[in-house]
């Protein structure tokens, strides 16, 4: 009786010792961290009123968060009334919010709680989900991205402008601009599909016509990995963020350039971004890797790569991306766990996660997880 009261005892020291153990790792390290949620307007009612925002960035707070990357624009309109769009499209905001402007209600009460607003350009390049290129392509047939058998370039469900066409880089960048000139954010952000392209693209006229003009007149290969014509139209893409990058910091030198690209090396060879470069160039300040994982051993393998090709990046503004809920999917808690020891491990003290619904399913557990707010880094 005494020895299986003694195993008893050592069983529950242990498990009481690697709670301990898990808390502390989640908790150690440095005071500054970006810790944030993406906010989004498909499967959330955040955004549909100022209420909603109100509540939601209470709670961003009481969970120990500093950021929000807050949705900005998709399916071709904006989170906020946009003079471009307007001119553009007759669209001024997504109906759902005429009359209001929930960009500026959110950072109205995340800066009184003394949280960033990352404006987040969710679409990028992309001109519609599932929709043929919708109402940009409508408007401007010659936009489209073409594949090698010229048909529009449509992956994973989404509809691709040529991002390789300077109209179309001047066009998202003009409403970049035209938020960093009439919102007080702290930052903007570009994710997988900006600056992107799928490697299936650049077979329009204009991209033709481009590589031929540097090629002596030969054609782009009929394979769209081949590593070359994969190279140049990277390439491209690294050129289009040094110039969001100096543009948008000859606006507001304080702005934060923030992005969230695919795992690198398949954001290359799927999708032409070649963060590495972006963080060599000294061109992005906050980094959040996708790293959407299902399981603590791919997360830890995917994250200990995504550090390598992270070398010489301050990693108190490298963020993972976490997924915390897609479809019915929700995160279990004991992986949540897991992996934010595997970032501490690495030297990593924030993270990111998709998206704030999940936050909110999961508010227990991350009181119990992040007990006292982190600071945001100063940007040197």
């Amino acid at each position: 009786m005494k020895l299986n009261l003694l195993l008893v005892g050592l069983l529950f020291t242990s498990v009481l010792l690697f709670s301990c153990n898990n808390t502390e790792i989640v908790n150690e390290g440095k005071k500054s961290a970006v810790r944030g949620v993406w906010l989004t307007n498909v499967d959330s009612d955040v955004l549909s009123s100022s209420e909603n925002i109100k509540e939601a960035v209470s709670l961003v707070d009481e969970l120990g968060m500093n950021t929000i990357f807050v949705v900005t624009w998709n399916k071709a309109m904006t989170m906020y009334p946009s003079k471009i769009m307007k001119n553009f499209t007759g669209v001024e905001i997504d109906p759902a919010y005429d009359g209001r402007d929930p960009l500026q209600e959110l950072i109205d009460e995340a800066h009184n709680k003394n949280i960033k607003v990352i404006a987040w350009f969710e679409f990028g390049f992309s001109a519609s989900y599932n929709a043929n290129g919708g109402i940009l392509l409508e408007k401007k047939p010659h936009w489209a991205s073409k594949n090698y058998d010229g048909n529009l370039v449509t992956k994973n469900g989404f509809d691709w402008m040529n991002g390789f066409n300077p109209e179309v880089q001047d066009f998202i960048l003009s409403i970049i601009c035209e938020v960093v000139e009439n919102y007080n954010v702290d930052g903007i952000q570009g994710d997988d599909r900006l600056p992107a392209m799928p490697s299936e693209a650049g077979y329009d006229d204009y991209t033709v016509d481009l590589y031929k003009n540097t090629h002596n007149g030969e054609e782009p290969p009929e394979d769209s990995k081949d590593s070359e014509w994969l190279n140049w139209r990277t390439d491209i893409m690294n050129s289009y963020m040094t110039k969001l990058y100096t543009t948008v910091k000859a606006i507001n030198p304080d702005m934060i350039i923030s992005m969230s690209p695919s795992i690198f090396p398949w954001s290359k060879e799927e999708y032409l971004q070649d963060w590495p470069t972006w963080i060599k160039n000294k061109q992005v300040e906050i980094i959040c890797p996708q790293i959407y994982r299902y399981s603590v051993k791919e997360y830890s393998e995917t994250l200990n790569e995504t550090v390598k090709y992270a070398k010489g990046f301050d990693f108190d503004m490298m963020a993972p991306g976490i997924l915390l809920k897609l479809g019915d999917y929700y995160a279990p808690e004991e992986y949540l766990t897991e992996v934010i020891k595997q970032n501490r491990l690495n030297g990593i003290n924030g993270e990111v996660y998709f998206f704030f619904e999940g936050l909110k399913k999961n508010s227990k557990f991350f009181k119990s997880i992040y007990k006292d707010k982190i600071n945001f880094p100063v940007i040197n």
